[in-house]
């Protein structure tokens, strides 16, 4: 930066000045002069941010329809950021992992979800090992160094930055029990203790008290990981069965038509879910003290026989003694089945 960026200013202190300016904001920054630009697409920046406490935290979501397209959502703006296309070589990928770590969004493993409209059978790759990440400082997917064993819908955390996955399919449709950790720092994979069991089962992982937990549709035993290096451990929570997700260390559950808080003692019934019956495939996910249920498919039933593709995301406020329901901004480009959603602190 050959010019100053504000005039009289030092960098450092311009730097600190610009770290305030919304994320959804930086394109526009980026138009004042090439020195701006070099800026905000500077890690120096983000780390300003770091240090004046403006960091914003991002909802990232992707859909089946369109193919391998993210977008971001922006809660205090209350709008969406679309993404570069995801560039895999694999259509409609799905079943795969997403996770953020270290300032970036990972998509880890999958397969095409692709059908032969002519055979019905699936096209392509069942599962893969590739990994991407998208770096929001230079706006850019980049590959990362590849998982040891191709996997699809597989458990996928992040623990103490690391991510973690675990399960799954591999090719050939085989499940598997080997465990993998990432480090972001490094761009390296390292092998970590096996799952004791794999139940033939897709699984999907969460985050609860420092331990990663591993589910399986339809058990309600629980693999525990507390620390690398040690054994899994196999618990009987009794946790209900359906979509769930961590808000301020708390899981959520929803269940028979409502939301219920859940711990290993009890379960807290906080609000009605009756409406989201007939809607499926949805992302059930939270942001600061808030759920957000995030597009999906309305069924057929004996009146409608429409399958109907959502962009809605529906938010439920539960920090306040009485929980809720509000809508949010519609999705603007991606709608249907969530293949992916994850948080991204930028």
């Amino acid at each position: 930066m050959s010019e100053q960026l504000i005039e009289g200013l030092p960098d450092a202190v311009s730097l600190r000045c610009l770290a305030w300016v919304p994320f959804y904001l930086h394109p526009k920054l980026e138009l004042v002069s090439r020195s701006w630009q070099a800026a905000i697409r500077s890690p120096e920046l983000f780390r300003a941010r770091q240090e004046v406490g403006s960091c914003e935290d991002l909802l990232c979501v992707s859909a089946f329809d369109p193919d391998n397209l993210w977008q971001l959502y922006d809660p205090h703006q209350d709008l969406w950021i679309t993404l570069p296309v995801l560039p895999s070589k694999i259509r409609n990928l799905s079943h795969f992992g997403a996770v953020s770590a270290a300032g970036k969004l990972f998509v880890l493993g999958g397969g095409s979800g692709a059908v032969d409209p002519q055979t019905g059978d699936q096209d392509g790759s069942f599962a893969t090992n590739e990994v991407w990440s998208y770096n929001p400082v230079i706006r850019r997917w980049t590959p990362c160094a590849s998982m040891l064993v191709p996997r699809a819908m597989f458990a996928c955390c992040v623990l103490g930055g690391k991510i973690v996955v675990a399960g799954g399919f591999t090719s050939c449709r085989k499940s598997i029990s080997q465990a993998e950790m990432y480090d972001p720092e490094k761009d390296a994979w390292d092998p970590i203790p096996d799952l004791h069991r794999t139940h033939n089962s897709a699984c999907s992982g969460i985050v609860i008290g420092g331990k990663v937990h591993v589910l399986h549709k339809g058990l309600s035993t629980v693999q525990v990981l507390d620390n690398v290096g040690r054994e899994w451990t196999v618990e009987d929570y009794g946790w209900q069965q359906g979509p769930m997700t961590v808000v301020k260390g708390a899981l959520y559950v929803m269940s028979h038509g409502v939301i219920s808080k859940q711990d290993r003692e009890s379960v807290k019934v906080l609000v009605s879910a009756s409406e989201f019956g007939r809607r499926i495939g949805f992302a059930m996910t939270g942001l600061a003290d808030e759920i957000y249920v995030i597009g999906g498919v309305i069924v057929p039933d004996q009146w409608n026989l429409e399958i109907k593709p959502m962009s809605d995301v529906d938010v439920l406020t539960i920090g306040s003694e009485r929980p809720t329901w509000r809508q949010a901004a519609p999705m603007t480009r991606c709608r249907g089945t969530i293949l992916g959603c994850t948080q991204l602190r930028i």
